[in-house]
């Protein structure tokens, strides 16, 4: 049954809410228990995707007082910072901004994301300063050094995001594709968690409100509002964490034909409080519409479904050693937007907690050893006719967001999560 929000609360502090996620949502659908999500009274949500509206507002010191006057440029891991807004003259503190899409002068295919995951892996990161003076100095800093550090989201969680495809006669690079996108709609690339995604399940932005505390990265934090783009029929949200709680795995950076590009995860509780949310709840990947867009025009082209690429595929892609030819060079670990697959002393090895489970390196083994049912994309044309056309790329890594909405039921129910309800709603 439909509750309010302060019932449901109550509920969940009592330990008498039946709470469970948005996956365990849709095997309750697929088995005909349809029925039984009116006795639910949260479900939990998540996304895990490149975000590329992401960047970081960090804090700490680099020299002593009265070390320099203030900082004129900054670049971390040779990644270009803003500097501000506080000048901290005489301070020897630095506040930056550091985009997600940022990328390094020296190290190709390192951007912002990257540089985001090492801090939290604590590793220590390079600071270059030229000040006001045209002095320079560096220094070595860790993220326990940083006093302040979050990470915010300018439009993250798309309700529903797009498919992409290169209508065009020549390859394309671009952000969608890890590789010179083929022409003539051989392949097709996509983003978007489906049936799972926090504002499929609250279109309305009903349950979800300014100061809705949310997982990001794995670290508790606060929905803003929307974010830039966000629109009635496809709402986005803006937030933020501490980065000094974020779990690695969750975040990094993803290298695209057209440079890094950064990762983000959010777990999102809904209180079912509307008859709206029950409804979306049990809406199936095929009845959430997906755009098709011809990526040299960012026009749609046809229209598909999320039940194109997360119905009867593969969430995780399976590595099997004993198929690999050793091909030297090895194109997966040539073309692992992660570089996750390695090649060491004459063996490929792939690195688990780095793997996005993306699929390109299906598409790029010549062996096989890499294997994984991505799905195809049903293009259905402006004139009516449909197209099939393979997925060789995601830009979403579902098998991280079901766990992630699994990691945010277990809080709830042990006390650890807090729900809050909104100080205000979304207009």
């Amino acid at each position: 049954m439909v509750g309010s929000y302060s019932e449901i609360l109550g509920k969940v502090e009592r330990g008498e809410a039946v709470v469970i996620t948005a996956q365990e949502v849709a095997k309750l659908v697929e088995s005909g228990e349809s029925n039984r999500l009116s006795e639910v009274d949260v479900v939990t949500t998540a996304t895990r995707a490149v975000m590329s509206g992401t960047y970081a507002v960090l804090s700490f010191p680099v020299a002593g007082p009265a070390s320099f006057l203030r900082a004129k440029r900054v670049w971390i891991n040779d990644i270009a910072a803003e500097v501000g807004p506080c000048p901290n003259e005489n301070l020897g503190v630095l506040d930056l901004l550091v985009l997600g899409t940022a990328h390094s002068q020296s190290r190709p295919n390192y951007g912002g994301g990257h540089l985001f995951r090492d801090l939290v892996e604590r590793k220590i990161v390079h600071v270059d300063v030229e000040t006001n003076e045209g002095r320079t100095l560096s220094a070595e800093v860790g993220l326990d050094e940083m006093p302040y550090a979050r990470l915010f989201g300018s439009r993250h969680a798309f309700k529903n995001y797009s498919a992409f495809v290169n209508a065009g006669k020549e390859p394309v690079n671009t952000i969608f594709h890890s590789r010179g996108f083929a022409p003539h709609c051989k392949e097709a690339t996509f983003s978007g968690c489906g049936r799972i995604n926090p504002l499929k399940n609250d279109p309305l932005l009903e349950s979800i409100g300014i100061g809705t505390r949310i997982l990001m990265n794995g670290a508790e934090g606060y929905v803003l509002g929307t974010g830039t783009r966000s629109s009635k029929e496809r709402p986005n949200l803006s937030g933020f964490a501490d980065m000094h709680k974020m779990v690695p795995e969750l975040m990094g950076g993803f290298a695209t034909s057209a440079g890094p590009e950064c990762i983000c995860s959010w777990a999102v509780p809904i209180p079912v409080i509307s008859k709206t949310i029950l409804a979306e709840m049990a809406r199936p990947d095929r009845d959430i519409a997906m755009p098709v867009n011809d990526v040299n025009s960012r026009t749609v082209i046809g229209q598909a479904d999320y039940g194109d690429v997360w119905t009867d595929v593969d969430l995780e892609v399976e590595f099997e050693p004993q198929k690999c030819t050793s091909c030297h060079p090895c194109p997966v670990v040539e073309a692992c937007p992660m570089k996750a697959v390695k090649s060491e002393t004459g063996s490929v090895c792939r690195e688990e907690a780095l793997c996005f489970h993306c699929g390109l390196c299906v598409t790029k083994c010549p062996s096989g050893a890499f294997r994984c049912r991505l799905g195809a994309i049903r293009l259905q044309t402006k004139a009516g006719m449909v197209k099939t056309i393979p997925v060789v790329l995601r830009q979403s890594d579902r098998l991280r967001a079901i766990r992630q909405a699994e990691e945010l039921k277990r809080r709830i129910r042990d006390g650890s999560f807090k729900i809050s309800q909104p100080v205000e709603r979304i207009s």
